[in-house]
């Protein structure tokens, strides 16, 4: 029997929550217009629970749950899972690890595929011979991201922004090279537990059927260990960083760490980046960079938001001979919207296209599954997508302007350039 069902969101996208008998979070999300459930299981087990000198750790983890378990072999786990018509993809990010799964609603293709994750999930094995396939694949993997100028540049903005912080990691041949099959059954362990688990399910099924698959699917872990991440320290000055690499266009990358996901700043920064280069061609970044001066075919600007401050981003590539002009203008760019704000104009459009976008944020189970999942990992209100559009209508040019000055300083935006003109 389930403990507690907390609460339904009365309207629009209506959320069942509750917490299963093994102490698992659980939204579900009942919808019958197509004979499919989706279902997301996630853990706060994602690259922040990494060392430094292990860096890579748990993505390999995660890789390693699909190469056997207590009742399946990686090849009969995958026959299953195709036999049935279903998809399974792993989800990885900075917090989160897990996989989704996609399957008909009929119960014996459902049960097929459901009973082969929750094996995966609960009994992973961690063969020997498929450790040293998975190490050495992960290996290839980081030396080709450091000859990629997107990737370099990405990886050393993070480390400039997050120096001392998990964050901050990327993982490298040599951090990967001292991962030991022992690594992956600890981090297992510690990471893969009841506490830290999360289950998403959207689709063709009752709440009775519900209940009975986040229980297949979480009622054999342990409980796990807390995962609270440490705090992250903002440098008190941004650093550069420019990389030498031949490629034709100079990668550029400015940020600085500012939003996590439930910071009650999020609206007014969300709907103010908008204007700022979240918007496309109604951006300011892309017309002064783009339009005007030519410099760019695309730059953007960006939040990340995370379970402690994720980075605000601004990229784009541009001729190596004109990659100073570029950069001091993105930045220049930036400090005049910290100071200033949008305009009325400015604001008035990026609500108007954000409300009537909102729509296509939920049109399908998956994006639907997708923003179920966010706002379960982070306990974000279950009424979070009923209340977006409002929430996108209240904000002002005030709360834009002041957020933007207290979470952006112009003089802590660290900078990466790739491929740096000579």
């Amino acid at each position: 029997m389930t403990l507690a069902v907390a609460a339904t969101a009365e309207a629009g996208v209506k959320i069942d929550h509750w917490i299963a008998q093994s102490g698992a979070r659980v939204n579900f999300v009942e919808s019958h217009a197509l004979p499919i459930v989706d279902v997301a299981v996630e853990f706060a087990a994602g690259s922040a629970y990494d060392s430094r000198e292990q860096a890579g750790l748990a993505r390999l983890t995660l890789a390693m749950l699909r190469a056997g378990s207590s009742h399946y072999s990686e090849t009969e786990a995958s026959r299953r899972i195709a036999d049935a018509g279903a998809q399974l993809q792993e989800k990885f990010d900075l917090d989160r690890a897990g996989f989704a799964l996609r399957s008909l609603s009929s119960e014996a293709e459902r049960k097929a595929a459901t009973q082969t994750l929750a094996d995966m999930l609960q009994a992973p094995l961690f063969p020997a011979e498929a450790f040293e396939r998975e190490k050495a694949s992960a290996i290839a993997n980081a030396r080709e991201a450091e000859t990629l100028p997107d990737q370099v540049a990405e990886r050393r903005l993070y480390a400039l922004m997050y120096p001392a912080h998990p964050y901050g990691f990327s993982e490298t041949p040599e951090t990967l090279a001292s991962i030991k099959r022992e690594d992956l059954e600890r981090h297992y362990r510690n990471s893969y537990g009841s506490a830290r688990a999360v289950v998403t399910i959207v689709g063709d099924l009752d709440r009775d059927a519900a209940k009975a698959l986040a229980e297949e699917l979480t009622s054999r872990l342990s409980k796990g260990t807390d995962s609270a991440l440490a705090p992250v320290v903002t440098p008190p000055a941004g650093a550069a960083l420019r990389v030498a690499h031949p490629s034709t266009q100079s990668h550029v990358l400015v940020g600085v760490a500012a939003l996590t996901r439930a910071d009650p700043d999020y609206f007014p920064l969300f709907v103010g980046n908008y204007s700022l280069g979240g918007g496309g061609f109604m951006s300011r970044l892309l017309r002064e960079i783009r339009e005007k001066r030519g410099y760019a075919y695309s730059v953007y600007s960006t939040f990340r938001p995370y379970e402690r401050e994720g980075p605000f981003q601004v990229g784009l590539e541009t001729r190596r001979d004109q990659a100073r002009e570029a950069l001091e203008l993105a930045r220049s760019v930036v400090g005049e919207f910290v100071m200033h704000g949008p305009t009325e104009a400015e604001l008035k459009a990026a609500k108007k296209s954000l409300v009537g976008g909102f729509p296509l944020r939920i049109d399908t189970n998956r994006k639907i599954l997708d923003q179920i999942a966010v706002i379960g990992f982070y306990r974000l209100p279950l009424d979070w997508l009923d209340e977006f559009p409002a929430r996108v209508q209240g904000v002002t040019l005030a709360h834009v302007k002041s957020a933007f000055a207290r979470r952006i300083d112009p003089e802590k935006l660290s900078i990466v350039v790739v491929g740096a003109p000579d």
